[in-house]
């Protein structure tokens, strides 16, 4: 039984990473306008609400469909690294490390990727699907127990910069649960923004957006970026901003039990994904039992063979030949699930392959194995909407702000995405000027009979793949409406290279909710598994939103995960 009850509407429903963003969303809607507008909304106030996890000035990968045409869009919402940087940077000044600071920042793509899936795809202006950001910057918020232990576990982190000292430890401390949390730089920003806008509404609505965007590309969002990155040896420069635009991208999918569904490309952690599930397509998951330990087992098994994948091909495509086609296959992920012993885990990472010959490829750029640490979480947010057309919207923003310090007087973090990128040159995710770091945020898309069935996605750096999949498990193998499916306990795996700086890994290490029985830990553990344990419901595991399509009725069935300040609301 779950904690809150599945949310339903027939006209539209929206799911948010924090219940202030789905109610802006919602009221989006009920103005009339449409995924796209209101998914927007949602996105631009998670990075007001949730910037310890979320910058407007960071990333924003999103999938749009759009019922009446038919079509499936990907903004990758990824900025790129600096003309500035050079492939050896890092390991010439600074010991191979990527330094928590100015230096792995990469060019804000969130602005962009927002205006332009309005100008796209949406109807309405950018200073309306703002307004309750602005206003929740400006007039502050009540803060929440989630960002507040947050932020207190990372005072030190904060305090390193005056700016977001001055913002994220008021009167010199983390603020407390129903205090509230004001961000007036960040408000007069978005303002900003919105009063260019309306100063060139004459111009029609698309050059009106268009002008808003270059408020901050090419005036003085980024000039005040750019002067700070100056000042403390930074690498940003104007060209940087002016020079940038998003990217559409193709997305990658698979077919399962009728089924298909469509995540971000491997710019991204997106095909992970839909390679797990090609590699369990053929597996009778529910004759195993729902988070048996036998389930467990192959379930990550799978996963891991996913991301040794991603840990030796992916990158940017614009510089690395990645073999998504190979990767994607059928014949592939046959050989792939062959690996696959049912008595014993695989101790660390599994081998990568070559899809073509089918040969296993040694381990490369692996990092020393840690042993009692616990993983960092990597973290972001997530919101997906469908409307009363059938569109729907699925959106992974990012970016937090205990690692990149806040620019003065604008209010946001300058994407350090760049923590995602690796040192080494030789490297597929390597850094290189005008290069896309291999992003976490991965939203996903599924359809069924031509329709579409569910947008999904999570915040949680690389547990991200790992509970959308149980997730989506949960619902088309095990028949759980959409919030029982994001309530239930779930598991994940660290065993590669994580994804941010330094890209700890910890072999063969497997994570429980406390909820699964603890004779299911004893089999998986006799299995190789090295178990650890989770509290009952834990953060750690991710927060999935859900909408799932009844295709014969047609009602929305709307989930999000009270493991953090999720909200849906529907009508």
């Amino acid at each position: 039984m779950s904690n809150r009850p599945t949310i339903m509407g027939t006209r539209h429903v929206i799911a948010a990473g924090h219940y202030l963003a789905a109610h802006a969303g919602f009221k989006i809607l009920e103005a009339g306008g449409n995924a796209v507008d209101a998914g927007v909304a949602a996105g631009i106030a998670m990075g007001v609400l949730q910037t310890d996890k979320v910058s407007f000035g960071g990333v924003a990968p999103l999938i749009v469909y759009l019922a009446k045409k038919k079509e499936i869009h990907c903004i990758d919402g990824l900025g790129v690294w600096p003309k500035a940087v050079t492939p050896d940077f890092f390991q010439k000044f600074h010991g191979g490390k990527i330094p928590p600071n100015e230096l792995r920042s990469v060019v804000p793509a969130a602005p962009d990727s927002w205006i332009t899936a309005l100008e796209r795809f949406g109807t309405m202006t950018f200073g309306e699907v703002a307004s309750a950001a602005i206003r929740f910057a400006s007039e502050g918020f009540p803060m929440y127990p989630l960002m507040s232990e947050f932020i207190t576990k990372n005072q030190s982190s904060y305090e390193r910069y005056p700016a977001s000292k001055k913002i994220f430890l008021p009167k010199g401390k983390p603020p407390q649960p129903g205090e509230m949390f004001v961000q007036a730089d960040l408000g007069r920003t978005l303002q900003y923004m919105a009063d260019v806008e309306k100063a060139n509404k004459r111009k029609g609505r698309r050059l009106a957006l268009r002008a808003a965007r270059d408020a901050f590309y090419k005036g003085d969002i980024a000039a005040a970026i750019v002067k700070h990155h100056q000042k403390v040896g930074g690498l940003m420069r104007m060209e940087d901003f002016a020079e940038f635009s998003i990217k559409f991208e193709p997305t990658v999918k698979a077919k399962f039990n009728g089924v298909e569904v469509h995540a971000c490309g491997p710019w991204s952690q997106g095909p992970v994904l839909p390679m797990a599930l090609n590699i369990l397509k053929n597996d009778n998951l529910q004759a195993l039992g729902h988070n048996s330990p036998e389930y467990i087992h192959v379930v990550t098994e799978a996963l891991k063979l996913a991301f040794a994948d991603r840990h030796q091909h992916f990158g940017d495509p614009n510089f690395v030949k990645v073999p998504i086609k190979g990767l994607m296959s059928d014949k592939y992920a046959v050989h792939r699930r062959g690996m696959i012993a049912a008595d014993r885990a695989s101790p660390g990472m599994p081998f990568a392959g070559n899809p073509a010959t089918l040969e296993d490829l040694p381990h490369r750029w692996m990092t020393p194995a840690q042993s009692e640490e616990a993983p960092g979480p990597g973290d972001t947010t997530y919101t997906c909407c469908i409307d009363r057309h059938g569109n729907a919207f699925s959106a992974t923003p990012s970016d937090g702000s205990n690692n990149s310090p806040v620019i003065p007087g604008v209010g946001l973090v300058c994407s350090g995405r760049g923590t995602q990128s690796w040192s080494d040159p030789t490297h597929p995710c390597s850094v290189a000027p005008g290069k896309r770091p291999r992003l976490t945020p991965s939203p996903a898309l599924a359809f069924k009979n031509g329709k579409v069935l569910m947008p999904f996605g999570t915040p949680g750096g690389d547990v991200q793949p790992q509970s959308m999949l149980q997730v989506f498990l949960n619902v088309n193998v095990f028949g759980m409406d959409a919030q029982d499916a994001i309530e239930a306990p779930r598991f994940a795996n660290y065993s590669f290279p994580g994804s941010f700086e330094p890209h700890a890994y910890y072999p063969g290490r497997l994570y429980l909710e406390g909820r699964i029985p603890a004779a299911a830990g004893e089999v998986l553990k006799q299995l190789g598994h090295k178990v650890h344990w989770w509290d009952d419901y834990t953060w750690l595991a991710g927060a999935p939103c859900t909408i799932v399509v009844d295709q014969k009725t047609g009602i929305l069935h709307g989930g999000a995960d009270p493991r953090r300040p999720a909200y849906v609301l529907g009508w």
